[in-house]
């Protein structure tokens, strides 16, 4: 494969087939060559082709030249390009530009394009601006987006614990992965441990992180089964959900290993959870 595109890209060097210049570069991204594909966007969009510069901007984005990309999805918006209004509002957002990363997103929504428009309601919700968050959200899922539906349950149900809002959850659980985690908390809360365990277990098998911590919880807390306790916090952790490191280190504290729990609150508040801090400048102390 690699023998393949280096021939590729070695009999493209003076063509002007912007088609297999990109091609090409959209090849090379697939495999992380971004270096190799900037250069075959670069020379498609000089070229003429205003395609070119959205993929361009792709390639520096992930190569976090930031400004750069900025700069290409600009260029590829004035030639019509609007599926760049999202792609450019996750940049701006990068760089701390939230109110440009909004501006773009409304784009995108302008364009039709209704992840973008939901990507607007999560940065809002970011922002504490909840009202307006939920209005877009709603807005969305109006246009038929299941995710966006999904997204209202949601924070619905974290708004209100309202248990009429069971068969949106349902409905949303394969759309937002919170929303199955959700689910599983009315569930428990409406006396139905069985189908919240499954509910759990279907969500961590499908790898959806937000599912460990809540079934590690589960098994500690009605199950009183700490093994699997453990094994679920360790998985959340290996799929990136930080917060298991607090929870798993207070089942460590228990048993007695307060080397080990020590090491679970410090991972955890280097990823940015208060409650590990705390706890971790409290065992130090303690």
């Amino acid at each position: 494969m690699t023998e393949d595109l280096d021939d590729r890209l070695s009999r493209l060097q003076a063509s002007d087939d912007v088609y297999a210049l990109i091609d090409l570069g959209c090849d090379l991204a697939d495999v992380g060559r971004q270096r190799d594909a900037e250069w075959c966007f670069r020379r498609a969009a000089d070229l003429g082709d205003s395609v070119a510069w959205f993929n361009l901007g792709n390639a520096l984005a992930a190569q976090q030249r930031f400004p750069e990309a900025v700069e290409a999805y600009e260029v590829a918006l004035t030639h019509g390009e609007r599926d760049a209004w999202r792609n450019l509002g996750k940049v701006l957002e990068d760089l701390g530009d939230l109110a440009g990363a909004m501006r773009a997103y409304r784009g995108a929504v302008e364009a039709g394009d209704l992840e973008g428009g939901l990507q607007l309601a999560f940065l809002l919700r970011e922002q504490g601006e909840r009202h307006q968050a939920m209005d877009v959200a709603m807005e969305i899922a109006a246009m038929g987006d299941q995710e966006a539906a999904a997204v209202v349950a949601c924070w619905r149900w974290c708004a209100t614990l309202d248990p009429s809002l069971e068969p949106d959850l349902w409905a949303g659980a394969d759309h937002f992965p919170a929303a199955r985690a959700d689910l599983a908390h009315l569930l428990r809360e409406t006396g139905r441990n069985d189908e919240a365990r499954f509910v759990l277990e279907k969500g961590a098998k499908r790898g959806e992180a937000v599912a460990w911590l809540p079934l590690g919880n589960f098994y500690a807390d009605v199950l009183q089964d700490d093994e699997a306790a453990e094994e679920a916090y360790r998985g959340g952790i290996a799929a990136g959900e930080a917060y298991c490191h607090h929870n798993l280190a207070v089942l460590l504290a228990e048993r007695g290993d307060f080397d080990g729990a020590v090491e679970q609150f410090r991972l955890g508040a280097a990823a940015g959870d208060q409650m590990a801090a705390d706890a971790l400048r409290e065992l130090e102390h303690g």
